[in-house]
Parts: structure tokens; sequence; C-alpha cells
């Protein structure tokens, strides 16, 4: 246990902290992707039974200040009256296929006086300034309108301003055309009689699962490559190895001080002495003879 004494450091301590956090927040982002994939699969299965069901009149799903459920929206409603193409509202920043436009909202008057709002379609116009003016004009007289409920969108985009908004909300409209108008609105899907110059009808959703499952799997996937990558960085260090505190090791000189690179070829490179080196002499030879002296630097004997 003694390798891993170094995990005690302040500095390793504060690594592991920060690889758990990171693991962390990956693995809340993977479960909140699975969350986001539960719901869409619950909302494909409302429009997929809705669908097969048959059209119902509207006020027996929809009804002023009645609020809309969830499962109710898609449910598939007929209703008979007359537009009011004074009232019309058109939705901003709708686009489609890369094309810009806006969705045109317009009231249909009930018999009970109550009006109901019908998204008519999409309408492409190449600037943002639409006004309801610049929309073609819904049938007159009497119309039968079939369409599926939706819910009314929420937040600040939902504002109404000069009969242009971004976003459709049944509460928002009403106050701004001054009408009793039923909770939510309906996407229309035919009306009998059409009028002269129709709109692109509103789309459904991809019934398809999405991205979810492989976003939450990548998230799940990067917390535990944190959490794999501080383990071997942990082995890499208690064998000697680069840790993210110290540098690599090197083993201490005789002298104490750390071997350098180029310690061991250098002493293998240093030249001999090139000073004079004493003459070797044979004292068996007497005084007079001496052994041959070795060369000098200056190559004299």
């Amino acid at each position: 246990m003694r390798r891993f004494r170094f995990l005690l450091s302040r500095r390793w301590v504060l690594f592991l902290l920060t690889v758990l956090a990171l693991a962390w927040v990956a693995w809340r982002l993977g479960e909140w992707q699975f969350h986001r994939l539960d719901d869409r699969k619950d909302r494909n299965s409302v429009i997929q039974r809705n669908e097969t069901q048959e059209p119902v009149p509207v006020t027996d799903v929809m009804g002023v200040d009645r609020p809309l459920t969830s499962d109710e929206e898609w449910t598939q409603v007929t209703a008979t009256g007359t537009y009011d193409a004074d009232s019309t509202v058109v939705v901003r920043y709708r686009t489609r296929d890369g094309a810009s436009g806006v969705d045109v909202v317009v009231p249909l008057v009930l018999a009970d006086g109550t009006s109901l709002l019908v998204d008519r379609g999409w309408f492409a116009t190449d600037n943002r300034g639409t006004t309801p003016q610049d929309v073609p004009a819904p049938p007159s007289g009497e119309v039968d309108v079939e369409g599926w409920v939706r819910l009314d969108a929420t937040g600040d985009s939902t504002e109404v301003t000069d009969r242009s908004t971004r976003a459709i909300s049944s509460a928002e409209i009403g106050r701004a055309i001054d009408q009793d108008v039923l909770t939510g609105f309906v996407d229309i899907r035919s009306e009998s009689p059409e009028a002269d110059q129709a709109l692109a009808p509103a789309e459904l959703p991809e019934l398809d699962n999405g991205p979810h499952f492989f976003y939450g799997l990548q998230w799940w996937f990067f917390g535990l490559l944190a959490l794999f990558g501080f383990g071997y960085l942990v082995y890499d260090e208690a064998r000697g190895g680069r840790g993210p505190v110290r540098g690599s090791r090197r083993s201490p000189a005789p002298d104490g001080r750390g071997s350098q690179p180029g310690d061991a070829q250098s002493e293998r490179s240093i030249p001999p002495s090139t000073g004079s080196m004493t003459p070797v002499t044979n004292d068996a030879a007497g005084d007079s003879r001496k052994a041959a002296a070795r060369p000098n630097s200056s190559g004299s004997p």
C-alpha cells in the first residue's frame, strides 16, 4: 500500500474529486437523454392511438377555460363554423425545407359564439414583416374543418403584437382579438369548401425515437472513460511512470544529483589527458641507460 501513498497528496485528491464530478455530470446527462427518450415514446404512443380513432366533435375535447391534457393532444376533431378573417394572426419564423414563412391562424366562430383557433397551414414568404393582410384569405361562409388538437405554447414567445406572434397560445390570442376561444388550437387536416389558394397543411411529427438513446450511451461512455483514465494514471504513477503531479523519475547519481540524460555517454567520450607523462625508467639498466619514454603530447620522447 505504500506505493499508493501519493494518492493522499493534495493534488491527487483534487484530481480525483474533479474526475468524480465529471463522471457524475456525464451520468446525469445520460439519464436526462434516456428520460427524453421515454417522453418521446409516450408522445409517439399517444399520436399513434389518436391517429387510428375516428374524429369527434371539437366540443367533446376542447372548451373555454378547460385545460387540455397531453393524452388529448393529437386527437382528431371536427368543427363547423365561419372564419373570422379580420382576426387572422400570423406566426412568425416558421421554416420548411430551409424556406422561410409563417403559419396562418384564423378563428373559426362556432354556433354558440365561441371561437376555435385553427392553424390553417404554412405560407412561404421572403420577409419577416408579413402581416395578416399579406396571407391568402380563408374560404367564406360556413366551413367544415377537420384537424388535430394541439396544446398551447407557453413563455414569452406567445406574446401577440399587431396580430403577430412566435408561438400559439389561445389565452394570448383570445385577449388580442377580444374573443372567447377554446383552450388550445387545431392543426388543420382538411376544410370544406376549400380556399381559392390552399396553404401547406401541418405535418405530423416523426414517430421515431430520435437520437436520445445513442446520446445517453455517449454521455455514460464519457463518464466511464474519465474514471478509466484516472485509474490508468494511478497505475502508471505507482509503477514509477508519469502522473499528473510528478515529472519523470530519475535514478540518483552517486553524488546525490539526479542523473542527466547524457551522463553515461559523456563519461565514455572524455578523451585521455593530453599532458606529458612521466618517463618510465629501468633501474636495472643503471643511471646511464634509460628505457624509452612514452611520447608526450608533442610527440617528443
